[in-house]
C-alpha cells in the first residue's frame, strides 16, 4: 500500500551537508518505491516558492553557516495544510523550532510522527562557547524524541547511547553510500599534479565542514607530524565553514579546494592517499563511507561511522576516542613505515563498502514507517 509521508527538515538539497544528502536520498528512494512524499523545509532564498511536493516556510540564517537556515515555528500553517491533505505519517528530520512545531501539529491532529537523530547539538554547544547550555540542549532533544513513536538513528552504538539516556523506540536504519559515484577509478593524476603532489608523494585529505566541532586542530597537528617523516606530503582541504578563514591564513602551503560536488568531489576522494578524520561530534559521518568507497584509507577515532565501518588495521586505522597521542603516532606510521600498506588498506576499504547501498536503507525506513503507522 502506498503511503503519504510528510518530511519536515531544516535542510534539504541543493544545500550541501550530510543531513541534506541523507534526507534527499530517503525522499527520492521512497518516491521510487511508489510513496507520496512531501517536504516541509525553510525557504532557500527569496525566489524559492516551492512546488507541489515542497512546502517552504520562513526561516533565519544559521549563525556561522552562510547559506544554511533554520526554520521558524510553523504549527498553524502545518495544521491547516495537513487537515486539507492528511499524511499517513510525519517524519521530523531535525529538532529545531520548525521540527518541534511539526511534532506538536501532528500530535494535535492524531497523525503518527517519527523523528531522526542526525546531529549531536548538545556536543556542538561546547565548541561554540555555550557549554553551559549542553545539559539544557540534551534535555530538549530527548523531550522532542520522546514525543514521537520512533527515533531513527544510523548506528547501533548511537541507539545504545540514546537508550541508555532513557529514550525508547530507537530504531537503527543505517546509511548507505553511492559506490557508483565514489569509486577508485576516478583517481586523477592531473588533479594530484594540480595539488602540487610530486611523483610518489603523499596526498592527505580532509572533507567536511570547516568548523570547530570537527576537531580540525588535530588534522593540523597530524599533518605537521606526517610532514616531519614525509616532507613531500601535501594537505588538501575540501569544504567550507566558519573556520576556513583561520585555516587559510595559518597554512598558506596547504591546498584549499572549497566545496566540491558530485563527480568532482568523487575525484578528490579517489586522488588522495590518506583521509584524516578526527571528529568526535558525529552521529555518523557520511564522509568516512564516501572515502572508503573511493578506495581511500581512513584514520579516525573509534566513533560513529568509523567504529561501524573500519576494521582496524584491515581497511583503515582506528584509535581510542580522544587519544590524541595515539592518533598522531598512527598518522606518522601510515605516512612512513605504513606507506606500503596503504594500497592494501585502500582495496579492503572499497570492498567493505560495496554491499552498503541506499536501497536497503530506504527499505528499512519504509518498514519503520509502516510499524509507526500501525502502532
Amino acid at each position: 500500500m502506498s503511503l503519504a509521508i510528510a518530511f519536515v527538515t531544516e535542510t534539504f538539497p541543493p544545500e550541501v551537508n550530510g543531513v541534506a544528502m541523507t534526507v534527499g536520498r530517503l525522499v527520492g528512494g521512497m518516491r521510487e518505491r511508489g510513496h507520496r512524499v512531501s517536504v516541509v523545509r525553510p525557504r532557500q532564498g527569496e525566489a524559492d516558492v516551492g512546488s507541489a511536493h515542497e512546502f517552504p516556510v520562513p526561516g533565519l540564517p544559521l549563525p556561522g553557516y552562510p547559506g544554511l537556515r533554520f526554520g521558524l515555528p510553523a504549527g498553524r500553517q502545518l495544521v491547516r495544510r495537513w487537515r486539507l491533505q492528511r499524511p499517513d505519517l510525519v517524519h521530523v528530520v531535525t529538532e529545531g523550532p520548525l521540527g518541534w512545531s511539526a511534532v506538536s501539529a501532528a500530535r494535535q491532529l492524531g497523525i503518527p510522527v517519527t523523528s531522526g537523530f542526525h546531529t549531536n547539538f548538545d556536543r556542538y554547544s561546547v565548541h561554540y562557547g555555550l557549554g553551559w547550555l549542553r545539559s539544557a540542549v540534551a534535555t530538549y532533544l530527548r523531550t522532542l524524541h520522546r514525543r514521537t513513536r520512533a527515533t531513527l538513528v544510523p548506528t547501533a552504538a548511537l541507539a545504545a547511547d540514546l537508550a541508555g539516556a532513557g529514550l525508547s523506540g530507537v530504531r537503527v536504519v543505517g546509511r548507505g553510500v553511492d559506490t557508483g559515484l565514489f569509486d577508485p577509478a576516478r583517481r586523477s593524476p592531473q588533479l594530484r599534479a594540480a595539488w602540487g603532489v610530486p611523483e610518489g608523494g603523499l596526498a592527505c585529505l580532509y572533507v567536511g565542514r570547516l568548523a570547530p566541532e570537527k576537531n580540525l586542530a588535530l588534522v593540523e597537528k597530524s599533518f605537521a607530524a606526517i610532514r616531519s617523516v614525509c616532507p613531500a606530503a601535501r594537505m588538501i582541504w575540501v569544504g567550507d565553514g566558519p573556520a576556513a578563514i583561520r585555516l587559510r591564513a595559518a597554512h598558506s602551503d596547504h591546498h584549499f579546494a572549497g566545496v566540491r560536488l558530485a563527480d568532482d568531489l568523487a575525484a578528490h576522494y579517489a586522488s588522495a592517499d590518506l583521509f584524516l578524520f578526527p571528529s568526535l561530534s558525529e552521529t555518523y559521518g557520511n564522509v568516512v563511507a564516501e572515502a572508503m568507497a573511493s578506495g581511500l584509507p581512513v584514520l579516525a577515532y573509534r566513533s560513529a561511522a568509523a567504529a561501524e565501518l573500519i576494521c582496524d588495521g584491515a581497511n583503515g586505522q582506528l584509535v581510542a576516542p580522544g587519544d590524541e597521542a595515539s592518533y598522531l603516532m598512527a598518522a606518522c606510521e601510515l605516512a612512513a613505515g605504513g606507506r606500503g600498506r596503504l594500497p592494501e588498506l585502500a582495496m579492503a576499504a572499497r570492498e567493505a563498502m560495496l554491499p552498503r547501498n541506499w536501497a536497503l536503507v530506504v527499505e528499512r525506513f519504509e518498514t519503520v514507517a509502516r510499524e509507526a503507522i500501525l502502532a
